[in-house]
């Protein structure tokens, strides 16, 4: 009986077809290579065989939904992330299914393994007072603390992602005439988000303080380097902590990167902009990804209330202006 060799097939998968013929981002291809990595110790420690050795046929449909059982009872791992994992075993054995037609019925167990249903919080996002809080936590006498208030400042305007923040270079931010970044975000597209006033002397005076070339990162870490995304929640983590002691609704609150992302929309949405705007703001593919702020937007649910009758109060019929009102109306 014939065998497929796993990693000839991977290899083919990642630079054949990610990275040659559908031109995928680095960081779809790190999520994908991360999803491999954990898969092969979990299946090389159960097989007590090196992943070197393993075949297609090793990775069955019931092994893998006992991977992704692993990620989520031992790992800890949320239904998202397990979702995201099997995203990447579905997009390999799509393509396995081309590579290896003998293991088709194989790959077509694998394909059948469906998402996991979840729960979906609300967005998390602040207020005015705890962004302002926020903000003001960096001690602006120091080079950190003046790159972390720009930082936060430009996050919490323009709504950029975790990865666009970081990724900044020099020849992204224009400060002559209209002052904007460029960033280029999901899908490889490119996005230009304007800087209002404010933010833009900010940005300015780190900009010359640190006059970067064109490649240089524009936030750098301390060794001059590009912050990782740890580096970039940890900075995040212990503004917050230091926020929480002006501002208690911050106390013991998570707050990530995203989740400035998601206040610099809320911001948008609270002072009336168009949903499609702030879809093309954020870089969303479609406006229905930023309806999901509408379900959040407390103080736009509260405002519909004021337009609904109380409760218990027959409704009343429409009833014609006065005629001599209107016309003095229409003058």
């Amino acid at each position: 009986m014939s065998t497929t060799p796993l990693p000839a097939l991977l290899q083919r998968f990642f630079i054949g077809r990610l990275q040659t013929q559908l031109g995928a981002s680095p960081h779809t291809v790190a999520a994908y290579r991360d999803t491999f990595r954990l898969l092969l110790v979990f299946v090389s420690e159960r097989q007590a065989r090196a992943p070197s050795n393993l075949r297609l046929e090793d990775l069955d449909a019931p092994l893998l939904s006992a991977f992704l059982d692993y990620l989520e009872h031992q790992r800890g791992n949320c239904a998202k992330t397990r979702n995201n994992r099997l995203a990447a075993l579905h997009a390999f054995f799509q393509f396995a299914s081309y590579e290896a037609p003998q293991c088709s019925l194989q790959c077509q167990h694998v394909l059948a393994i469906p998402t996991k249903r979840y729960t979906k919080r609300s967005v998390a996002f602040l207020n005015e007072q705890e962004t302002a809080a926020l903000l003001a936590a960096p001690d602006r006498s120091t080079w950190i603390g003046r790159r972390d208030h720009t930082l936060l400042l430009v996050a919490v305007q323009t709504g950029l992602r975790n990865s666009e923040l970081r990724a900044l270079r020099g020849r992204d931010v224009e400060l002559n005439g209209s002052a904007y970044v460029c960033c280029i975000g999901k899908g490889r597209k490119k996005r230009c988000t304007p800087l209002r006033a404010d933010v833009a002397t900010v940005v300015r005076d780190w900009f010359s303080e640190q006059t970067p070339h064109a490649d240089d990162p524009f936030f750098p870490s301390q060794r001059g380097g590009f912050l990782s995304a740890d580096a970039l929640q940890r900075s995040v983590n212990r503004h917050v902590q230091t926020a929480s002691t002006t501002c208690a609704s911050l106390a013991g609150r998570r707050v990530t990167p995203h989740t400035l992302r998601h206040t610099a929309a809320m911001a948008l949405l609270q002072r009336g902009v168009d949903l499609a705007v702030i879809a093309l703001w954020l870089g969303h593919e479609s406006i229905e990804t930023t309806q999901l702020y509408l379900h959040a937007d407390m103080q736009l649910k509260e405002r519909a209330l004021g337009y609904s009758d109380p409760a218990g109060s027959p409704p009343t019929r429409f009833q014609p202006e006065d005629s001599l009102l209107a016309f003095l109306k229409d003058l």
